[in-house]
């Protein structure tokens, strides 16, 4: 049997990495890949195998702490052989170390796209301007470094629509509002709303559950029309109290990068399920309050639909062009 070893930070997994760690699999019977990890590093270490593990089933994928010195290519062999249990066959590597690390570790070195001339990326590159790599990044990394943009108000003023147009401007997906779709299927099955707690539970979850998996097929922005923070406040609404579970939900995951908050200076249109035209202004105010409650950071649209899709681009524009700064407290560094 032979036995692979690749070794780095993945800070985070590229495609780069992706072509050497499918070089080594074609190469090998088993391949371990060990992941390092220190405290000060967004992405987390630990998120990072996960990502691999995912992408990689059949590789086994260890996560370390990195609080050794990188040009110790004797003492990172002495503690791979210590983590793994075994000297490997053979090591693979992207980097001008490799042939030192494999002669300490007493195999063979395999050099792949040294010169990064076939996937031109790095992970520098990556932390220091997520956009202009967006297409070396592979889905799951994709999700965390999307940009996520939430639409949010009472009923009747154009969330749907502006987030259906906000997409298709940005050249990227949207996550349309599940709740709609589940009290249109009430109201054709009961003949009327019989909402419990359960099934806000239900439409919170299942909104991340489905905003989750299209920010990993976005252009740099998710657009989201509504999510569990805002099913919180359509608990309010009809259940005429607040309620623990759905706010544990909406606690639990990542919070939008930007709210748009429509406001109601618009007309009321009736589409046949709406029945909320006399509490749209307690609505706006709810949800306008609990924004500021909990610092979530958002903008207030207002206007006909052109001056609120104007208000919307800018805002976004602004987003994307501070997104691209590398986190404090994350060096570029290499292991081993």
């Amino acid at each position: 049997m032979t036995r692979g070893l690749i070794v780095g930070k993945f800070y985070p997994p590229h495609s780069g990495h992706q072509y050497l760690i499918e070089t080594a699999l074609a190469q090998v019977d088993q391949l371990f890949v060990i992941v390092c990890q220190r405290p000060d590093e967004q992405p987390g270490g630990a998120l990072r195998a996960a990502w691999l593990r995912e992408l990689y089933p059949d590789a086994r994928v260890l996560l370390v702490n990195d609080c050794y010195d990188a040009d110790d290519s004797q003492l990172w062999a002495k503690l791979c052989r210590g983590w793994l249990g075994f000297s490997p066959e053979v090591v693979f590597t992207s980097e001008d170390y490799g042939q030192r690390f494999a002669h300490y570790l007493d195999c063979r070195h395999v050099l792949v796209d040294r010169a990064r001339n076939i996937v031109p990326i790095s992970g520098t590159r990556v932390r220091t301007n997520v956009s202009d790599c967006w297409q070396y990044l592979p889905p799951p990394v994709r999700g965390y470094y999307a940009k996520r943009v939430c639409l949010v108000g009472a009923e009747s003023t154009g969330k749907t629509t502006l987030a259906r147009d906000l997409a298709e401007h940005f050249g990227t997906c949207w996550v349309p509002e599940y709740g709609r779709e589940y009290s249109e299927r009430m109201l054709a099955e009961q003949g009327e709303y019989r909402w419990q707690t359960s099934d806000f539970v239900h439409i919170a979850t299942t909104q991340y559950q489905r905003e989750d998996a299209a920010a990993r097929h976005c252009q740099r922005v998710l657009i989201c029309d509504t999510d569990a923070f805002a099913t919180t406040i359509w608990h309010q609404r009809y259940l005429e109290e607040r309620s623990p579970e759905v706010e544990a939900i909406a606690a639990r995951h990542r919070v939008p990068d930007l709210y748009l908050l429509c406001d109601v200076d618009v007309p009321f249109v009736q589409d046949g399920t709406r029945d909320g035209e006399q509490i749209r202004t307690w609505m706006h105010a709810v949800f306008l309050a609990e924004l500021q409650e909990q610092q979530r950071p958002y903008r207030l649209l207002q206007g006909d639909f052109a001056a609120r899709r104007r208000q919307a681009i800018l805002a976004i524009e602004q987003l994307l062009k501070h997104e691209d700064v590398t986190p404090a407290g994350c060096p570029a560094t290499q292991s081993p």
